[in-house]
């Protein structure tokens, strides 16, 4: 067999696995599916909205799964890891697959595209669109659409970003299709940029002078306190001595020092004060002549 034939072949295997355990899985969930080969066997991911239904009981369920995907795909020894999707109304084929059951259970399809696009674009989804194909309300097929937000067709982005997911209807009328397409909610677009301001210019800054050394700022600074206190404290004039008052409760005069009393006293420097009669103010007083003392008579004179 060619090695294109093989490829086809493996891809074709792994849609129909896709398709089987999708029908299996309904009541749960069926959020997506990833098949990986490893040397120790192959490792089959289940994405489920309740991954307490798929494991079921013990593990009865997902034991009886494993050997269906053994023996009728003939994997070599599968591995089943279920994981829980964090927000159900962010997974397409989550929603495609509840807006189907709205649509068997009697909506209205305008009420429950608009509903499935609103609770979308509420989970903080960049962008969706929802495609309802047909016959909806008379015998002609006819298609509509319920989009919001940003939506990509073609390109890297669409295939980053954008995820698929397929449902389909079982009405009296026939079989509805359904798809639904969100934009991941982290998804950075190639026209999204940030515009940096550019950093101001900083004036050129003077190189700095060499630090003395630490020793001679500290004797320099030494230096600088004793000048200082010397001029502060400077040659100081001879202080005379205060009298003191006396007040009450001194001790008495010592003994030999007569105390005169206060009108004598008061006399007395009157009496000092008053120039005597006969002079001018401002003029000084006369000096006394001294007294002349007559000699001894001499005996035999």
């Amino acid at each position: 067999m060619a090695s294109e034939r093989k490829f086809i072949a493996e891809k074709v295997r792994r849609v129909l696995l896709r398709e089987f355990v999708q029908a299996r899985v309904t009541r749960a969930g069926f959020g997506g599916l990833d098949v990986q080969r490893t040397p120790m066997g192959t490792r089959v991911t289940l994405i489920t909205e309740r991954p307490g239904l798929v494991i079921g009981r013990r593990g009865e369920a997902i034991k009886s799964l494993t050997k269906a995907i053994e023996e009728d795909f003939k994997f070599n020894n599968p591995q089943i890891e279920v994981q829980e999707v964090e927000n159900p109304n962010l997974n397409a084929q989550i929603m495609a697959e509840k807006l189907a059951n709205a649509l068997e259970r009697g909506w209205h399809f305008r009420r429950a595209g608009h509903s499935t696009v609103r609770r979308i674009m509420e989970s903080g989804a960049k962008g969706c669109q929802v495609v309802i194909s047909g016959k909806l309300t008379g015998q002609r097929h006819r298609t509509e659409k319920f989009k919001d937000g940003h939506i990509k067709y073609c390109g890297q982005a669409k295939l980053d970003f954008m995820q698929n997911g397929f449902a389909v209807a079982k009405l009296k009328p026939g079989v509805i299709g359904i798809t639904v397409r969100i934009m991941d909610p982290n998804a950075r677009l190639p026209d999204e940029i940030d515009i940096i301001p550019p950093k101001p210019v900083e004036a050129p800054v003077a190189p700095a002078a060499p630090a003395p050394d630490a020793k001679e700022e500290e004797k320099k600074v030494d230096e600088a306190v004793q000048e200082l206190r010397k001029s502060a404290e400077g040659p100081k004039p001879e202080e005379k001595p205060k009298k003191r008052k006396k007040k009450e409760g001194d001790a008495p005069a010592a003994e030999g020092e007569e105390k005169k009393p206060r009108k004598q006293r008061k006399k007395k420097d009157e009496g000092e004060a008053a120039p005597e009669a006969g002079k001018a103010p401002g003029q000084p007083a006369p000096t006394p002549e001294p007294a002349v003392e007559p000699a001894p008579e001499t005996k035999g004179a």
